[in-house]
């Protein structure tokens, strides 16, 4: 009896030896980039970092047809946990929002600047850097609360942290290393659901592909033409995006609601120095020049935001300075932004983005805009 007992002693003791060995070995590279999530700052807990150091396969991910965060997040845990039984809390679906963006010239050299408001709850936020084996560098900025995290369940245990590893599936904005900048701003109503026969991916997916692999907006407007674009129509919102070079291109993306949601583009004028987007569509089939909430989010505010956007820009011929990009996503930020249904939302960060040293310039709603924290890409 003893004997045996010494025997199973001794199996169990080589199983947990073996998971002990094997969990460096596996878990690698996911390990050290849940260690590296951190707070930016030690005074503001709702900010974070993380260095993503895991393998991912974007041709995979384009193959897996992932349409909403859920599937995402389940695609996302899957991979993590390599076949193991893993449970995850819900996900936040992105509701009613309304952000601003634009690019202009930089006044203090011969590159562009890209600015860019995240109104949406006060969320944490998380700066992701990606240095992937087969694509470009990047910085992307996502909302937390979209894989699951709020301002009462941070990242504050290594535990806690493993669903950091979905933000590399799901920027909101960022910038990689050739100085291709993209953000996305929220439609009500207009949830693309594009079914030409292509993959599909996801609302933020297509994000990650154009900072991974795209260095022009040519190319990230080639790249799209590969896809089917569906957003997660649970929160019965839609998106469009803005993508800019460091060239100085930038275009608008669009879908046609009425046309099987086709691919619109607006580019950039030919020799202008700014383009800018709010919560609106701006394609000719849809625009105008007043509130119409068939095309746009009307309590946002976006035709009031984008056209303050646009004075302020045609003053100075679209030539700024990165504080005068500050000071003009300041004029149209949300504060206490109050909903029909009493909701209160806020900007959540405020980001300028320098297309020529790669470089974010963020500002956080914890601290009320007034500290910049640096973020660059090398």
């Amino acid at each position: 009896m003893k004997k045996s007992i010494k025997v199973v002693l001794l199996v169990a003791a080589s199983i947990i030896l073996g998971v002990l060995i094997a969990v460096p070995l596996v878990w690698k590279n996911e390990i050290r980039s849940i260690a590296s999530v951190k707070q930016v700052d030690s005074e503001n807990k709702y900010l974070y970092r993380m260095e993503y150091k895991a393998d991912y396969d974007l041709d995979e991910v384009i193959e897996s047809d992932l349409d909403t965060y859920s599937a995402l997040l389940d695609y996302v845990v899957g991979k993590v946990a390599k076949g193991l039984p893993v449970e995850v809390g819900g996900v936040s679906i992105p509701v009613e929002s309304g952000c601003t963006s634009f690019q202009v010239k930089n006044a203090q050299g011969d590159g562009w600047l890209y600015g860019r408001n995240y109104d949406f709850y006060k969320n944490p936020t998380l700066v992701t850097y990606s240095h992937p084996k087969k694509g470009y560098a990047s910085i992307g900025v996502s909302d937390m609360s979209h894989f699951g995290y709020g301002l009462d369940n941070l990242p504050d245990s290594f535990k806690n942290k493993l669903l950091c590893l979905a933000s590399i599936y799901a920027p909101v904005d960022g910038i990689n290393e050739k100085g291709l900048c993209t953000s996305i701003m929220a439609l009500p109503g207009q949830a693309s659901q594009q079914n030409t026969g292509k993959h599909v991916v996801g609302t933020s997916i297509i994000m990650r592909l154009f900072l991974d692999r795209c260095a022009t907006v040519q190319e990230a407007l080639d790249l799209l033409s590969t896809v089917d674009v569906r957003h997660d129509i649970k929160g019965g919102y839609g998106y469009h995006y803005m993508v800019a070079d460091a060239q100085g291109d930038c275009a608008i993306i669009e879908f046609d609601k009425d046309d099987g949601w086709k691919t619109l583009t607006i580019r950039k004028r030919h020799g202008a120095n700014s383009m800018h987007i709010t919560n609106h569509l701006l394609s000719e089939e849809f625009h105008t020049d007043g509130p119409d909430p068939s095309v746009g989010n009307v309590q946002s505010l976006s035709w009031w935001r984008y056209d303050v956007v646009r004075e302020y820009l045609s003053e100075r011929n679209g030539i700024l300075t990165l504080k005068d990009v500050q000071d003009c996503l300041s004029m149209v930020m949300w504060r206490d932004m109050i909903w029909d249904d009493g909701t209160v939302e806020d900007t959540q960060y405020s980001n300028v983005y320098d297309q020529s040293t790669r470089t974010l310039y963020l500002r956080s709603w914890f601290d009320q805009y007034g500290k910049t924290y640096t973020f660059e890409l090398e």
